[in-house]
């Protein structure tokens, strides 16, 4: 059974996220500001985090900033706020995806679903002889062991980002549109997933490139998409 922490200062939305989640057969765990959220990360074992902007003593931004310097579980963001410019904010400090209130909440599950699939493939898939692992120059991907590095040096990148990473690194040379990216990992239609997926792409570049302003691996093919630039 997963663990699920949802952490809003509105006890009636925990209620409610927590019934629908119940009723899927994952067990929730309840905080109603940032703090708690933190401190209930640091007993528990949790295995997804769905957490509000809004909140007293610690709002869901710096929460998630504070969560991510030692977690990389999947973290979706809830905001009343529905500009580009929050879910890009929620997106930037590592949030792994995005739920704009009041939202529908078989598709708060959907993305919880999704979450987990990509969280648990991550983690749990066993090493075997090999044959998983990806190397363009200096960067290796090892899909058996879900490790990167650049330089024998070790990376630590998000479930997602990692898994755009994979996509890429399996087809140096060949160019993915904003499209194809976002179908391929979200596993649904891209609708509005420019902001999306750019995020990421600068994500990853900032953790694989040693100037992310002039990237030698992860390359934009102007009007296109992005690629691994071949070595």
């Amino acid at each position: 059974m997963y663990n699920i922490l949802v952490c809003d200062d509105d006890r009636e939305i925990v209620d409610a996220i927590e019934i629908y989640l119940t009723q899927e057969g994952y067990h929730v765990l309840k905080a109603y500001d940032g703090m708690q959220a933190i401190q209930m990360l640091e007993r528990e074992e949790i295995q997804l985090l769905i957490i509000d902007v809004m909140m007293p003593k610690l709002d869901g931004i710096r929460a998630t900033l504070k969560i991510r310097e030692k977690s990389s579980i999947p973290i979706i963001i809830l905001s009343a706020k529905s500009e580009d410019v929050d879910k890009i904010l929620g997106l930037n400090i590592g949030a792994d995806d995005y739920v704009t209130k009041p939202f529908n909440p078989l598709e708060l599950v959907a993305r919880v679903k999704s979450q987990l699939r990509r969280y648990t493939k991550l983690g749990n898939l066993p090493a075997d002889d090999g044959e998983n692992v990806y190397q363009v120059g200096g960067l290796l991907v090892n899909d058996d062991l879900k490790e990167v590095s650049v330089e024998g040096e070790p990376v630590k990148l998000t479930p997602i980002e990692y898994n755009i990473l994979l996509l890429l690194v399996k087809n140096p040379g060949k160019v993915f549109s904003i499209e194809q990216i976002y179908e391929s990992i979200w596993n649904e239609e891209a609708i509005g997933a420019d902001n999306t997926v750019a995020v990421h792409i600068r994500h990853i570049r900032e953790k694989i490139e040693i100037n992310p302003k002039e990237p030698r691996y992860l390359k934009v093919v102007w009007g296109i998409g992005y690629k691994i630039e071949k070595q």
